[in-house]
């Protein structure tokens, strides 16, 4: 891959885009943005016409780490503008990614994280910095695994769901659709869909 055009240019854009030098040091980052106040991001100029979000020779990454923001803007994507190619994955090269584990498109694993054997990673999905995804855990799209996150063996998160910075989920543990789950949890039992949990051991505080 010679060059890759990435959708944001705030922080996190920068992680996706020094991950995707570690691969390719020599390759082209071309940044897009629809908030005209960003001019530049890793110093390199931001665009804002949509003509650059499918050029030929680049594949598209969505680099926004708010779950439901990037959901609307790969449907946005979808429904307006033709000939998107999202990437297959995005890989740092620190991290260790299992032979059989499964990525989808469009999903970032940071540096050092670990996906391990036969884990299945949905589309759009963030692996975030030294996170930990076990043997057999089901990550479903549009999920966000925080920095320093683990999940343990077998566990399943649902569509949209955030785990938050140094958190903890035991084995087998099924986390629902667009829940929040704190800084610092320790997860021990199933969570439902929309819930927010927090503490030690975490507990529910909204449904």
């Amino acid at each position: 891959m010679n060059a890759l055009t990435i959708y944001g240019a705030n922080g996190h854009a920068k992680v996706v885009g020094e991950t995707f030098l570690s691969q390719f040091p020599k390759g082209k980052i071309n940044f897009y943005d629809d908030d005209t106040t960003k001019v530049s991001c890793l110093e390199i100029k931001v665009n804002h016409d949509t003509a650059h979000l499918h050029t030929p020779e680049n594949s598209l990454i969505i680099a926004v780490g708010n779950n439901q923001v990037r959901k609307s803007i790969v449907e946005k994507l979808g429904g307006r503008i033709n000939n998107i190619i999202f990437i297959d994955s995005l890989r740092h090269t620190t991290a260790h990614i299992s032979r059989s584990a499964q990525l989808g498109f469009g999903t970032l694993i940071a540096a050092k994280a670990v996906v391990n054997a036969e884990a299945i990673i949905g589309q759009h999905v963030i692996i975030n910095t030294a996170s930990i995804v076990e043997h057999d855990c089901k990550i479903e799209d549009f999920v966000h695994i925080g920095p320093g996150a683990l999940l343990a063996g077998n566990v399943e998160v649902g569509e949209g769901t955030f785990v938050g910075l140094g958190a903890k989920v035991i084995q087998g543990v099924k986390i629902g659709k667009w829940c929040t789950i704190g800084a610092g949890c320790i997860v021990l039992h199933d969570i439902p869909d929309g819930a927010t949990v927090v503490g030690i051991p975490g507990k529910i505080i909204t449904k």
